[in-house]
């Protein structure tokens, strides 16, 4: 993962252009718009079902119907893209993440077999079956996800513009501290992903799964994973989590769909320029997250969804 992630990053910092731009001048169109295409699926997809989550989760401990609140939150994300920037929402939503560390102590908690969580860490298990595979891939592709490398490469980018490096040969090239601070960057940031997503894995084992718990289809079921940290306040604490995730990665999903097809089109837009000036890029951002929306009223598990646009993304 921080392979792969440092490679996008390399590539946007040495060629100065996104991953869809480089893709537009070294390969064919039907490269091009094959790699777009599959990203938007799975994006779209992806968001659908966060947004189904974050309005999950808020009915859990609301009452209201989450068909109410997923507008509301599709609403307020395009609102704040629109009229604040990315780098606001991150600055006042990433603290709500730190609820995922609550995963980590509930993992103790929980007091799963020790020996059999080692054992099962380092020899892995392989079973020959459509489910296991499909799990598989879908481990891949929520991991080594593309829309993240059309994300690391753009962002790359777009600091250098903010740099003052406007053109792409200003922006061509990278210093070996420039380097060194993008390898620190992406491995840190792996890292804690990865670090957190083991303890959500190993926490959901000790205490859903040792319970029989092996179909997870609302918000309410995964929530219980937290039951032995915070009792019943497990809900709450799930949901602060839920939408501070959502809150951040719903504008990165729409967010490098609209890099991939700007690039792709050869469009001026960033999320740095404000929507007037860069209309087509903010219609595709808006776009997305608009049919992502109608996906959740055409009655799609929220669950299943997360859990199939992973598949997808492995593909």
């Amino acid at each position: 993962m921080a392979s792969v992630q440092l490679m996008c990053a390399r590539l946007g910092m040495v060629t100065g252009l996104g991953l869809a731009g480089v893709i537009r001048r070294r390969y064919p169109t039907w490269v091009l718009w094959g790699a777009c295409s599959l990203l938007i699926v799975a994006n779209v997809v992806n968001i659908g079902a966060d947004l189904g989550g974050m309005a999950g989760a808020t009915e859990m401990v609301t009452g209201v119907n989450s068909l109410v609140w997923t507008p509301i939150y599709a609403t307020l994300i395009i609102s704040l893209l629109f009229w604040t920037s990315y780098r606001f929402i991150a600055k006042v939503f990433k603290w709500l993440t730190l609820v995922l560390f609550s995963y980590v102590i509930t993992a103790f908690l929980a007091h799963p077999d020790w020996r059999a969580v080692l054992h099962s860490t380092f020899v892995p298990h392989v079973e020959w079956s459509s489910a296991y595979i499909a799990t598989f891939v879908g481990i891949l592709g929520t991991t080594i996800s593309p829309y993240l490398f059309f994300w690391q490469a753009g962002q790359e980018v777009e600091e250098e513009r903010a740099h003052g490096r406007r053109t792409i040969g200003e922006r061509e090239g990278a210093t070996a501290a420039e380097l060194r601070r993008a390898k620190v960057d992406v491995m840190t940031g792996m890292f804690v992903s990865n670090f957190v997503m083991y303890f959500i894995i190993l926490t959901t084992a000790a205490s859903l799964h040792a319970h029989g718990v092996t179909e997870i289809t609302t918000a309410q079921q995964a929530a219980e994973a937290l039951r032995p940290l915070a009792g019943d306040r497990a809900y709450w604490l799930f949901t602060l989590g839920i939408i501070g995730t959502g809150m951040l990665s719903v504008p990165i999903l729409a967010g490098s769909c609209a890099y991939a097809i700007a690039e792709a089109g050869a469009w001026r837009g960033s999320l740095d320029d404000r929507p007037k000036n860069a209309r087509g890029f903010y219609t595709v951002l808006a776009v997305a997250v608009g049919v992502g929306l109608l996906l959740d009223f055409g009655g799609f598990d929220a669950v299943a969804m997360l859990f199939w646009s992973a598949v997808v993304n492995g593909i």
